[in-house]
């Protein structure tokens, strides 16, 4: 009987195999598309549901776009990534887009990341606090959802029906959306706390209109500058020469210089052969350089002053610079500096404004307090025009620092001289503007690359209502900006690793 039994499924498998057969020659045709049919319906019903998105929107597998504080940041179906993506998607099903699908799935992507970052950021904040939602409050928000509801109250039935993964997926959603909120909360009753209301409406109790003059650093003159060279001539004298440099050691960097002196290898085959610096494809030639210009390389100012007196043709010692041996050659004698020649004259602009800018400073500042001077003689007007400036007016303006939007901004008023300059943060501008008495000229300011004086005309108590207006306003204002912070903070923090870009490059953008 056993014998039987073991022989059957050879009998069948022969069977099968003889219809097969059968099939195909009675009907060749019918029998290949028969089965190219059959292997499509595997492939999409098998191989292609795991590789690409499923038809209600979602990822048939998880994708990581990174960590937080070492939590994967993971897209899985039903988590809080994927249901924020989802959320959003569906609120922007009837948004006008002009067709263009594919840039604002990846702002619905990129958003529901931003939040995500943001929602683990806060579970670690506050779990490294020391909170939890307690878990009555949790219960309660629970049966207090929609889907438990019946005619108006909890209902034990539609409780039961969901499996018990489910029931703890959304108790958890439930106390983490609880934790998130309370520290929102927090943030918010803190900032309420800290009396920034009545510290911006004190900020507008006072709106000055303004006269102003500005000097701009970059019209400093070509007169001062010669004099500076005159004085400082070393600084640009200009010499030409040519490097080696050997990294390996002390004694093949001598050996390299013997060889030359001895004239059994020219400068520039060493430096093509032996020379271990950017220069030594040219044969060794630095060019000309002013001498503050060898600085950058040659940090040792004794060092400099050697080489720049090497007659022309010359080899310098063997000096130790960095970590290197180096010599050199002098290409021609140096020579003082052509304050005629316009190359020559930016250059030493170069140096001054970025080496000796206090000195320049220094004359603008002197310049406006003549300004000044003459304002209390003549009147501003007349004292800006005698330098030949162009005056500018703004205002009314309130302390408005850093261009709040309660008041109206200093940006608004359009004065180059001053927004170039970013003066609406700078606090020694708000502090000049507001504390020089009405038609006096002020100090004068250094603000980034000008030199201004300011005028106060006028000045104006806040219109009837201002108060009441900020008052209904900073709710919103703190609403929007503090959720703002949060999320710059969170996603600019440096327990992120951001992947989003690479895991949304890589599955959800067209490949060509």
């Amino acid at each position: 009987m056993a014998k039987k039994m073991k022989k059957q499924p050879v009998q069948e498998e022969f069977s099968s195999k003889e219809e097969i057969i059968r099939r195909f020659k009675a009907n060749p045709a019918i029998f290949i598309g028969t089965v190219v049919i059959l292997v499509i319906v595997i492939v999409a019903f098998v191989f292609v549901p795991a590789i690409v998105p499923s038809a209600g929107g979602g990822w048939g597998e998880e994708l990581n776009f990174g960590t937080y504080g070492k939590i994967p940041i993971n897209y899985v179906p039903g988590n809080y990534f994927a249901e924020t993506r989802e959320n959003l998607a569906r609120s922007q099903q009837n948004s006008t887009n002009d067709g263009n699908y594919q840039l604002m799935d990846f702002r619905i992507w990129q958003e529901a990341f931003n939040r995500t970052v943001e929602h683990i950021g806060i579970l670690q904040e506050m779990k490294a606090a020391g909170y939890s939602a307690p878990e009555e409050v949790v219960d309660e928000e629970v049966a207090a959802l929609p889907i438990f509801q019946e005619n108006g109250r909890f209902s034990t039935v539609r409780y039961r029906q969901l499996d018990n993964n489910t029931r703890m997926t959304l108790w958890r959603q439930v106390q983490e959306s609880i934790v998130e909120e309370r520290y929102r909360s927090d943030i918010a009753d803190l900032l309420r706390s800290s009396r920034e209301e009545e510290f911006i409406i004190n900020m507008g109790a006072r709106r000055r209109t303004f006269d102003g003059a500005a000097f701009s650093i970059s019209s400093y003159p070509d007169s001062e500058l010669i004099a500076y060279a005159e004085q400082n001539p070393g600084n640009f004298h200009s010499t030409h020469l040519s490097r080696i440099t050997i990294n390996s050691s002390e004694r093949e960097a001598l050996q390299v210089l013997g060889s030359v002196k001895e004239g059994t290898l020219t400068f520039e085959e060493a430096a093509k052969t032996q020379s271990q610096d950017s220069y030594a494809e040219k044969g060794g030639d630095m060019g000309v350089k002013l001498v503050y210009e060898l600085s950058t390389e040659i940090g040792e100012a004794q060092q400099r002053e050697s080489l720049v007196a090497l007659a022309k043709g010359e080899l310098s010692d063997l000096l130790q610079i960095g970590s290197g041996w180096v010599f050199f050659r002098a290409e021609e004698n140096s020579y003082p500096a052509d304050t005629s020649d316009p190359a020559m004259l930016e250059k030493i602009r170069s140096y001054v404004m970025g080496f000796e800018r206090g000195r320049v400073d220094t004359w603008f500042i002197g310049q406006a307090e003549e300004l000044v001077n003459n304002a209390a003689v003549n009147g501003f007007d007349e004292a800006v025009y005698s330098k030949g400036l162009t005056k500018f007016t703004f205002g009314p303006l309130a302390i408005n620092y850093g261009d709040l939007d309660f008041f109206p901004s200093l940006s608004s008023f359009s004065v180059p001289e001053l927004n170039d300059n970013y003066a609406s943060t700078n606090l020694n501008f708000w502090q000049t503007a507001f504390s020089t008495p009405l038609n006096t000229p002020s100090k004068p300011l250094v603000l980034g690359s000008a030199v201004i004086v300011l005028y106060p005309k006028e000045e104006s108590s806040p219109e009837e209502g201002d108060a009441e207006n900020i008052k209904a306003y900073f709710s919103y204002y703190l609403s929007v900006n503090s959720t703002q912070e949060l999320r710059n903070f969170f996603t600019g923090n440096e327990k992120l690793d951001n992947r989003f870009w690479t895991t949304y490059q890589r599955y959800f953008m067209p490949q060509n």
